[in-house]
């Protein structure tokens, strides 16, 4: 590269923004600058940097090989100075034409040097990707292929390039886009050339709107097949994923949603915060509608599994023909109608909880296969042969007394004993009836956030009436009765004429007070109480025979006869 020596004549403005300019350029050369005045910019700027600075003219014009002097006094006198002493050779060129051939140059330099940096860029991102890419003039001379191409087709860059697409690969989509100008996608065929099968798209190369050429980007057809199989499998877990997260829940209660102060409710919640401490499984027992779902929701929000899911499933809800299926998953494919495989409830619940409901009412078949995921903690999706490890901590509840079904051969006695570690009991309303006034609060204050409302409290007598039941339902029963009552009135204040005019339960009893009842009636009645109050063991059935002046003989034989399942 020939260098360019340049001389500068003024050292103001002009000539020191044309040394900046000249100073960043490799191909020149500054051998000296000169003015009058040694403090001028140019001048100091020179000095600093090792060149050669002067106040006399005359002495930049010495230098035999100076290429180019560049006026930048503005001076008339000046000029023809230089004009006069320079060498043949040496041009002259006024300070600020010069600075607008020298921005102008250096843009350009600038200009070319991104185009460079981008087509580095280019090439490195063509060759890299990992399919095939050919590009042909309009002509149809090929001018590039990547290295994808190469190891596609066989065929070497060397063997390619100035090849025409006409002759080498006449029905390929690069050779179509450049005869009809039309885009083509997933265009299948075989390279010429070569025996590679190959799956393309190919487009044109526009220019100022005129087709300049076109290219085509194109896999090996067995590749394209294996892409096809990982986005099934891709599609099938993202679908697995999707049906976890839309069925996949957590508890909604604590234990400060357990309502009561009576020596029962705080017995049973003792015991419940106790088990929420461990990973033992739980089993609960109670009347319908006494809560049994709620203290499992807060045994699993205390336990170290709060942050993991908490799955319910209800034993009694789901087909026994479906329960397996449910409870396990199944495959693609396992029966008519599986047309995706789905996650069951256990594989949904792992890291977290799994609430059985109504246990008592699962078929034995599927009982067996319980107890094994309890003891394993493993199972096989239903159709399916592999097996499927969890970790899953169980809760259980049911309504019915699982020793009896037991006895009946309705229920594994093994299964019964592998998910009674922890054994809960909720006791019924009608033994807790101290806690009606917190439940009824509590009640009062949610229905009226939910019905527009403003019941304030319930008068005494409604509130005799509901204690002098004995509330069969329940909790539940309760709340039903409740929702219904306010829905009905609009007083501000329950009173026991509302609750017999809108419970039928309280209609009975009224009717009841009125009435004359049925000695054998009233007998069974009585018993009922006296066993609620003091308990269905043997040491409770005495305290009720003595209660109702019986004999406990004469107890039992009235149990065969009214409630024979509590002898």
């Amino acid at each position: 590269m020939r260098i360019v020596r340049v001389a500068i004549a003024g050292a103001g403005e002009d000539g020191y923004s044309a040394y900046r300019m000249l100073k960043e350029m490799k191909e020149v050369s500054i051998t000296g600058i000169a003015d009058k005045d040694p403090a001028a910019p140019g001048m100091a700027a020179a000095r600093r940097e090792g060149v050669f600075v002067t106040e006399e003219i005359k002495d930049l014009l010495v230098e035999p090989d100076l290429d180019v002097i560049i006026e930048a006094t503005a001076s008339p006198g000046v000029l023809d100075f230089i004009r006069q002493n320079k060498n043949s050779g040496t041009a002259i060129m006024e300070a600020k034409a010069a600075n607008l051939i020298i921005s102008m140059l250096r843009d350009k330099k600038e200009e070319l040097l991104e185009i460079k940096s981008v087509k580095s860029q280019l090439s490195a991102i063509l060759d890299s990707v990992q399919e095939a890419i050919e590009v042909a003039d309009i002509n149809g001379n090929i001018k590039f292929v990547n290295p994808a191409f190469s190891r596609v087709t066989g065929i070497s860059e060397e063997e390619r390039i100035n090849q025409n697409i006409f002759e080498a690969s006449p029905d390929g989509a690069l050779a179509t886009v450049l005869k009809t100008g039309k885009l083509v996608f997933g265009q299948r065929t075989k390279v010429g050339g070569s025996n590679a099968e190959v799956v393309s798209n190919a487009a044109p190369i526009m220019v100022d709107g005129v087709m300049d050429g076109a290219v085509v980007v194109f896999q090996h057809f067995t590749d394209v097949m294996n892409l096809m199989e990982e986005l099934k499998k891709s599609t099938s877990i993202i679908e697995n994923l999707t049906d976890k997260l839309g069925q996949v829940t957590t508890s909604k209660y604590t234990f400060d949603n357990i309502l009561g102060s009576s020596a029962e409710i705080k017995r049973c919640v003792d015991l419940a915060e106790r088990s929420a401490r461990s990973n033992s499984t739980v089993l609960i027992h109670g009347e319908s509608g006494t809560g049994k779902e709620l203290f499992a929701h807060a045994i699993h929000s205390s336990s170290m599994r709060r942050e993991y899911p908490f799955i319910k499933v209800n034993c009694a809800a789901i087909p026994e023909t479906l329960l397996e299926s449910e409870f396990f998953g199944y495959e693609k494919g396992a029966f008519t109608g599986a047309v995706k495989s789905k996650i069951g409830k256990f594989e949904l619940a792992h890291g977290g909880t799994i609430f059985l409901d109504e246990i008592g009412d699962m078929n034995q078949n599927l009982q067996g296969k319980l107890l094994r995921v309890l003891q394993e903690m493993e199972f096989e999706r239903v159709g399916g042969t592999q097996t499927t490890k969890v970790d899953v901590r169980v809760i259980a509840a049911t309504n019915r007394k699982l020793r009896e079904l037991i006895r009946q051969g309705k229920f594994r006695e093994d299964l019964f004993y592998r998910l009674n570690v922890v054994e809960i009991t909720v006791p019924p309303l009608r033994v807790r009836k101290e806690d009606l006034p917190v439940l009824l609060d509590n009640l009062i204050v949610k229905l009226n956030r939910k019905l527009g409302k403003k019941v304030k409290w319930i008068d005494s007598d409604a509130m005799e009436v509901l204690l002098n039941y004995d509330w069969p339902g329940n909790i539940r029963e309760l709340e039903n009765m409740i929702e219904r009552v306010l829905v009905t009135m609009d007083e501000e204040v329950i009173t026991k004429k509302i609750l017999v005019m809108h419970a039928s339960q309280f209609k009975i009893t009224h009717e009841r007070d009125l009435d004359l009842v049925p000695l054998d009636e009233m007998e069974e009645l009585m018993i009922k109480k006296a066993l609620t109050k003091y308990g269905n063991t043997v040491e409770g059935k005495k305290r009720a025979s003595q209660a109702l002046n019986i004999s406990l003989a004469t107890l039992y034989n009235k149990l065969k006869r009214y409630i024979p399942e509590n002898i």
